[in-house]
């Protein structure tokens, strides 16, 4: 195999790919434990202990029992998360501009793109309802 450089050179990557995926994969495992919330303390102890000191047996048992569960959690997760940007985004627009304001811009720029308003005309009064606010 010493005659092959090249070969040598993609083993070499395939296995530091392999052990990069190895410590992924464990994390993963370890977050999904911490994430789950119908595991009590012990259990969480317990699976992490387990997946520490018999890494490869504990990745491979967790997988089998609550595999299935793991994308569940991270679909919930993550809507979740969407859910509360959602609301913060809202509750942004709502405080700092009145919808009264969303409106009148709204309503300016559409006259605007139907030609009623030049853009000098639009700006000034883009100016003026900004500033009232």
């Amino acid at each position: 195999m010493d005659d092959y450089p090249l070969l040598n050179a993609f083993l070499t990557m395939l296995w530091f790919f392999l052990w990069i995926m190895w410590f992924m994969l464990l994390f993963k495992i370890i977050t999904d434990v911490f994430r789950d919330d119908s595991l009590g303390g012990w259990a969480k102890a317990g699976w992490t202990v387990f997946v520490c000191l018999l890494p490869f047996l504990g990745c491979f048992v967790y997988l089998l029992a609550r595999g299935r569960g793991m994308g569940e959690r991270d679909v919930s997760q993550m809507r979740r998360q969407e859910q509360a940007f959602r609301a913060y985004v809202q509750s942004a627009v709502e405080t700092d501009t009145p919808r009264a304001t969303v409106d009148e811009l709204s309503r300016l720029a559409a006259l605007r793109d139907h030609g009623d308003l030049s853009p000098a005309e639009y700006e000034q009064a883009k100016t003026k309802v900004l500033a009232s606010h």
